[in-house]
């Protein structure tokens, strides 16, 4: 019988032929903490190593602060401060606050490669799998661990495939399709499952849209998301400076005859643009079916929707018109150089004449703890991953989840609307 691709990686990572289920101690090709995580991360090191201790491999750990930034309180800028020298004596790469959100600065600047194994002090770190890598959120002394070791247990997960082809309708892309997704088999549907992606509508996908569906595999259990990596895949692995051919690196995919834990088939044409209603993001409906609820606030941005192409797609509706009367929008680019891409085609300008907020890359009013937040009794409609309670500020406030192009419009008419009304 054959293997699954998440199969065949721990394969190679723990040294001998595995199969889901089983429990591997398996080599971290990668490791990622950020400001938050990161603080615990190091004092769980240095629990198991002592102050002088050294990593297991200071090439292979990457640092980046995004989730408050620049510093918004004394005790963010005690944790930026411990990271820096924690860096500096480990000679590990900080990109410190200057080039975005971890997760998009991961996969920008070539740390992750297909055939990895991939670990990541937050949940998030499940959107590199997009790169045909297995990657996976953990928590912060589990990190300590691999610090210290460079490997760390896992069980090898089953694998749910979603198969989906044809073209997604007007006003649709794929943010829909992950809300969708993650509303028909719920929160828990794919508890500790690799979630694989496939089928004609994957291959034809940018890599931005293939990361916002892989980043969201969290909000539905899954332990990671991943895609067969190809042309596309080796195509923005260059562009971010990575050396990598199909030629020259394994490019795995799952065999014809691979057991999968289950199998759903989609067609993209029939699936409309979504929303996830408070409070949580398997409470999904499609936009139409609740338009009007008042946007106090839009959020574009996030390492779900913050890249080049979402605010492209966020500007086109914006040009020309102005945001709403009482509605706030904000908007944040993932990264330096999506920011910088976005500045030289104008899409800056029109968020700027629009009304907007433009803010510097990072996490901002998505982990509800650094800037933008909402008070009581407002509602955000974001295009972030997550609405929980609490989650973008004050525990009685409203998160809905939107792609780009709702969100946009959104902002617009100052309540949430169907994007297919101008688009």
């Amino acid at each position: 019988m054959g293997k699954t691709i998440t199969e065949k990686i721990f394969s190679r990572a723990s040294g001998r032929e595995v199969r889901a289920g089983e429990y591997v101690f398996a080599e971290i090709d990668r490791a990622m903490i950020h400001d938050i995580t990161g603080p615990l991360a190091v004092r769980a090191f240095k629990e198991i190593t002592g102050d002088d201790g050294r990593v297991w491999d200071s090439r292979k750990i990457i640092i980046a602060f995004d989730h408050q930034v620049p510093a918004d309180s004394i005790n963010a800028a005690e944790n930026h401060k411990m990271l820096r020298k924690f860096a500096r004596e480990q000679g590990i790469l900080n990109y410190d606050v200057y080039e975005g959100i971890a997760h998009q600065v991961m996969v920008e600047k070539g740390h992750v490669l297909p055939g990895m194994v991939v670990v990541g002090a937050d949940s998030h770190t499940c959107m590199y799998g997009a790169l045909g890598a297995f990657a996976t959120g953990i928590g912060s002394t589990d990190m300590g661990t691999v610090f210290a070791l460079g490997r760390l247990w896992f069980r090898v997960p089953e694998t749910i495939r979603f198969n989906i082809d044809g073209k997604f309708q007007r006003g649709v892309y794929s943010k829909d399709l992950i809300l969708h997704i993650i509303g028909l088999v719920g929160a828990d549907g794919a508890n500790y499952k690799a979630v694989e992606f496939s089928g004609s509508t994957v291959r034809n996908m940018d890599m931005s849209q293939r990361f916002t569906v892989t980043n969201m595999v969290i909000e539905m259990g899954g332990k990671s998301g991943i895609m067969e990596p190809d042309r596309e895949t080796e195509h923005y692995l260059k562009n971010a400076g990575a050396d990598v051919s199909i030629e020259e690196w394994e490019w795995l995919k799952s065999d014809e005859d691979a057991e999968f834990f289950r199998e759903y088939s989609l067609k993209a044409g029939e699936i409309e643009p979504m929303v996830a209603l408070p409070h949580s993001v398997d409470n999904v409906r499609p936009v139409v079916e609740v338009e009007g609820i008042r946007a106090d606030q839009v959020f574009i941005g996030s390492c779900t929707n913050g890249r080049y192409e979402d605010l492209k797609v966020a500007a086109e509706i914006l040009s020309g018109e102005k945001v709403a009367n009482g509605t706030r929008l904000i908007v944040i680019p993932a990264s330096r150089s999506e920011y910088i891409k976005a500045l030289k085609d104008g899409i800056i300008d029109v968020f700027v004449e629009a009304g907007a907020i433009v803010e510097f890359p990072s996490c901002g009013p998505c982990m509800g703890g650094s800037f933008g937040l909402i008070a009581g009794g407002e509602t955000s409609i974001s295009t972030s991953n997550r609405n929980f309670m609490g989650r973008q500020g004050s525990p009685e406030g409203r998160v809905y989840l939107v792609s780009p192009a709702t969100a946009a419009v959104t902002a617009i008419y100052g309540e949430l609307t169907d994007p297919r009304k101008v688009v």
